[in-house]
C-alpha cells in the first residue's frame, strides 16, 4: 500500500495548503477528498504540529522555561488513568467545542460554544479555580453555564435570527477563524503563573498553541469536526503518557 508519510512532497503540500487557507480562511469543505485522504492529511498535519511544538519548546527552554501549573496540578490530583481520561479525552472535547465546533454556524453549535465558554469564564474569572476541579462551586458553574447555553439556543433557534447569524458567519469567517485561533492560544496563559515575565512573553509561550489552533481550524472547516478533535486528543494523550515514563 502506498503511504505518503515518507515523502517530503506530502508535507510540503500540506504546509502550502495550510498557508493558503490561513491567508484567506473560508468555509469550503473538500468534498473531493476521500475519508482515507482526510485521515492521511490530518495525521500529516499532526506530525508537522508535533515537530513544530517540540522545536519551539526546546528553543524556548534554552532561554526561559515557564512551569505548567495546570499539568502539575492535574497530575497530583488524578490517578494515571483518570489523568489520561480527563486530560486526554474530556478536556480536548471541551476545548474543541469551545473554539472549533461553531466555526461552522448552527444554533446548536453556537449554543454549545456559549455554554463551554461560559463555564470557562465562570471557572477562571469568577470562581478562580480549575476547569477539572469538582469542588463546592462545580455544580453552580455547570448549572449557570447550561442556563446561559439554553437561553442562547432559544434566541438563535428563531428562524430569522438564525439566518442573519449564518450570513454574518459566512461573510466574516476569516475574522472568526483568526479570533478563535488567538483566543485558544492566549487563554492557555492561565496554564502558567501570571507573572510579569509570562504575560510579556505570552505570544512566544503560547506559539505552539497558536500553530495548533491554525491547523485545527483548517481541518475543522475543510474536513469536519471529528478530525481536529481526534488530533487534539492524540496530542494530549501522547504528552500525558510521556509524563509517566521514569526519566529521572
Amino acid at each position: 500500500m502506498n503511504y505518503p508519510f515518507v515523502k517530503p512532497k506530502f508535507y510540503l503540500g500540506l504546509i502550502k495548503n495550510l498557508m493558503q487557507f490561513v491567508s484567506q480562511p473560508q468555509y469550503l469543505p473538500l468534498k473531493d477528498l476521500t475519508v482515507r485522504n482526510k485521515i492521511y492529511d490530518t495525521l500529516g498535519l499532526f506530525l508537522i504540529k508535533l515537530v513544530f511544538s517540540l522545536l519551539v519548546a526546546n528553543v524556548l527552554a534554552v532561554f526561559y522555561e515557564p512551569k505548567n501549573i495546570t499539568d502539575a496540578n492535574m497530575s497530583e490530583r488524578f490517578a494515571p488513568l483518570t489523568y489520561l481520561l480527563v486530560g486526554g479525552l474530556i478536556l480536548p472535547l471541551y476545548e474543541e467545542i469551545c473554539f472549533r465546533l461553531s466555526l461552522k454556524f448552527k444554533p446548536l453549535y453556537a449554543a454549545l460554544t456559549f455554554t463551554s465558554l461560559s463555564y470557562y469564564l465562570l471557572t477562571k474569572a469568577i470562581y478562580k479555580t480549575n476547569l477539572s476541579l469538582v469542588d463546592e462551586t462545580f455544580y453552580t458553574r455547570v448549572l449557570l453555564s447550561l442556563f446561559i447555553g439554553v437561553i442562547a439556543y432559544a434566541l438563535m433557534y428563531r428562524k430569522k435570527i438564525a439566518q442573519k447569524l449564518a450570513a454574518i458567519w459566512e461573510n466574516n469567517i476569516r475574522w472568526i477563524y483568526y479570533l478563535s485561533c488567538v483566543l485558544f492560544a492566549w487563554l492557555h496563559i492561565f496554564n502558567f503563573e501570571l507573572t510579569c515575565t509570562n504575560v510579556l512573553l505570552l505570544p512566544i509561550i503560547t506559539l505552539p498553541q497558536l500553530f495548533s489552533a491554525t491547523i485545527a481550524g483548517y481541518t475543522r472547516l475543510s474536513f469536519g469536526f471529528k478530525y481536529p478533535l481526534f488530533v487534539h486528543m492524540g496530542t494530549n494523550l501522547l504528552f500525558i503518557s510521556l509524563t509517566f515514563l521514569p526519566l529521572d
